[in-house]
């Protein structure tokens, strides 16, 4: 599957309706943003089961807003519409292969009873 272009509009639908989501926030100017885009469409070729969405942050400027985009390229991935991983800078093929193994091997009812906990604790 190649890569799709996410907008305001897209977004929280395509979180909410596949199971694993990465999204690449980049602009057309940031030269480590053009590095790892052929990282980014090399992954979403290899792994089929997974959507690997791509945000132009000067287009989608009320979207990266949203994210709290600081920095570009972030790179930030869902599981079970929980945000699991969010992280400013280029990643290199090993590293994102190791990112998207660790995602994908991620005990979700885990994430939910510690996201669960903390949450208790917050309201305490």
């Amino acid at each position: 599957m190649a890569t799709t272009n996410l907008t305001v509009e897209s977004f929280g639908k395509t979180i909410a309706g596949n199971d694993i989501v990465f999204v690449d926030f980049w602009a057309a100017w940031c030269g480590p943003c053009r590095m790892f885009a052929p990282v980014f469409e090399a992954a979403s070729q290899k792994y089929p089961d997974i959507v690997f969405g791509k945000v132009d942050t000067e287009v989608e400027q009320q979207l990266a807003a949203a994210a709290n985009i600081t920095s570009i390229p972030t790179l930030m991935a869902f599981r079970d519409q929980i945000l699991v991983f969010s992280q400013p800078g280029a990643l290199g093929g090993a590293q994102f292969e190791q990112l998207i193994t660790a995602v994908k091997g991620l005990d979700m009812d885990e994430v939910r009873e510690s996201l669960d906990a903390q949450d208790a604790a917050a309201t305490a």
